[in-house]
């Protein structure tokens, strides 16, 4: 069975691998916001944490585990169609993009 193969039939939470991730790079990190993407035609409901530097990580963990993780990482969680995902998120991005442009050109 593949890691994600047990969230198919849309009651999912996280399972223990994703759970012990996202914990782990939460409290690794200051000022992280929890942001919940709705189900696609492709995925899962899923969850893409962002801290305050922007730096984020996104994981399949179902409606119930993203909302369960949130209050257990006891951090604030949104739901992105109403709110959007953070400038800081888009911001980090745009810094990595430039990064990697400098790192081919050198």
């Amino acid at each position: 069975m593949g890691l994600f193969d047990r969230w198919s039939r849309g009651t999912a939470t996280a399972g223990d691998e994703v759970r012990s991730y996202l914990t782990t790079w939460t409290r690794s990190r200051t000022g992280v916001e929890a942001f919940v993407e709705p189900k696609t035609t492709v995925t899962d409901v899923t969850v893409v944490l962002v801290a305050a530097d922007g730096e984020w990580t996104r994981r399949v963990v179902g409606e119930r585990g993203a909302r369960r993780l949130a209050r257990d990482l006891q951090i604030p969680v949104y739901d992105v169609r109403k709110t959007g995902y953070p400038q800081r998120m888009r911001d980090h991005d745009e810094r990595q993009r430039i990064l990697r442009r400098r790192e081919r050109g050198a």
